[in-house]
């Protein structure tokens, strides 16, 4: 948790994760295709989500991801449910374009 300099009261960062989910070929749109309801459904299950949204784009093989989590402590707990998700090792060779960015 962070402290502001003006008091002791407790303020949070929110972390939002913006980019995209870039596959290459049509095996690799379909394992997004097999794994992204499941993952949806249990990151919007995560303490700390505030925001999780994964929709596909006029491009067939680009996907818009956005995700916003209430503090450091809740993203990284994703992040690591993630890495050992059925998703997280069916997709980890898919190339991804993200920006984190964190506002109080």
């Amino acid at each position: 948790m962070i402290y502001s300099s003006s008091d002791s009261t407790p303020s949070v960062s929110v972390i939002e994760l913006k980019g995209r989910l870039i596959c290459e070929d049509d095996a690799e749109v379909e394992t997004v295709s097999r794994y992204l309801s499941r993952h949806v459904e249990l990151t919007r299950a995560e303490a700390g989500c505030l925001h999780f949204e994964v929709v596909p784009t006029e491009n067939p093989r680009v996907w818009s991801v956005v995700e916003r989590f209430a503090d450091q402590p809740a993203f990284d707990a994703h992040q690591a449910r993630v890495r050992a998700s059925d998703w997280g090792k069916a997709t980890a060779g898919i190339k991804r374009d993200y920006a984190i960015t964190r506002a109080v």
